[in-house]
């Protein structure tokens, strides 16, 4: 179970990812190799965020053990309501950026992957050091993988279904945050 939940969790976590570069390469007629590098930079900080939050979840495990699977449900409800919330009720006026500027995808990395530090809190509250790593190379892969999609999506005119796909990966994480607790509180 704990592979599934690994990838359905990136799934949750790359939504983001996919409708930018989406969006870049239909809006900006970014090269193919430029969409790559795109996708690299967006794999990149998706694994390290999670990462970086696993290693402040572990640091504070010891605080809160008696807490940890509310505090994880907590997170990944707070995330996936406020990515629902954001699909339902906030506007689409973005800025155009030049994507030909690494600093720029570097900037739309981390702005696509500071959910993804927060759910790595709960990570280092609930996992073990090896299914921490192995989340975050399947959350880096997956990204990688959707991002190229998304550019190619973008480079053929095929739009994404940005508020559907951010109201299931928000549902996906509050899932998950669900299952979390229930693991620890009534299946036990």
């Amino acid at each position: 179970m704990f592979l599934v939940e690994s990838f359905l969790l990136a799934l949750a976590l790359c939504v983001d990812s996919l409708v930018v570069s989406t969006t870049s390469a239909f809006k900006s007629k970014m090269s193919y190799r430029r969409g790559l590098l795109m996708a690299v930079v967006f794999a990149f900080f998706q694994g390290l965020f999670p990462l970086l939050g696993a290693l402040l979840g572990t640091a504070f495990k010891d605080v809160v053990s008696a807490l940890d699977h509310w505090i994880a449900f907590g997170l990944l409800l707070a995330v996936g309501g406020k990515m629902i919330w954001d699909a339902l009720f906030v506007g689409e006026n973005e800025p155009q950026l030049d994507l030909s500027c690494f600093s720029t995808l570097c900037v739309l990395g981390v702005a696509t992957s500071i959910d993804a530090f927060v759910v790595g809190i709960g990570f280092g509250l609930n996992s073990t050091l090896f299914e921490t790593l192995v989340t975050v190379l399947i959350i880096g892969v997956v990204t990688f993988v959707v991002s190229c999609v998304g550019v190619y999506l973008g480079k053929r005119n095929i739009p994404v279904p940005d508020k559907a796909a951010t109201i299931m990966a928000g549902l996906v994480l509050i899932g998950l945050g669900t299952y979390t607790l229930l693991e620890h509180t009534v299946l036990q």
